[in-house]
């Protein structure tokens, strides 16, 4: 199997995946996300104890592209510190934006599949409307 089919069934999975679309109980952070360009929506959803992401969830509509980025962006952000959340956004924008390459984006794990999203500029603010929403949460703590 051709790994641009590996990726596409993986960005394919997990827009249809719901484990992450949802509304937390006690959220301690709510932020929304927009993208005019193309109608994408998301209200993401932390909650956030003692500075560490114990839970993550987002609700929404938007192209498959947008619903998988922010499911694979809460897998790997639960459980982190925000100073390691804010550095996978980091990561992932400047693998999308910059064409960051190399071992720097094995910590992205799945979320990697969203690489050549940079070779399709009209889906790069799909790609990274969720990064930059929960960067917005990060930088107002």
């Amino acid at each position: 199997m051709d790994i641009r089919e590996i990726y596409t069934e993986i960005i394919t999975e997990e827009s249809r995946n719901t484990k992450n679309k949802r509304y937390l109980e006690h959220p301690t952070h709510e932020e929304k996300g927009h993208n005019p360009s193309c109608g994408d929506e998301i209200t993401l959803q932390l909650d956030i104890e003692d500075g560490i992401i114990k839970d993550a969830s987002y609700v929404g509509v938007g192209c498959a592209i947008s619903q998988a980025s922010t499911s694979l962006m809460i897998d790997l952000i639960k459980g982190k510190t925000l100073d390691e959340a804010k550095e996978l956004c980091e990561t992932f924008l400047a693998m999308i934006t910059e064409g960051l390459e190399g071992d720097e984006l094995k910590k992205l794990k799945d979320a990697i599949a969203l690489q050549n999203i940079s070779t399709m500029p009209a889906r790069v603010k799909c790609a990274v409307l969720a990064w930059h929403t929960l960067k917005n949460i990060i930088e107002a703590n």
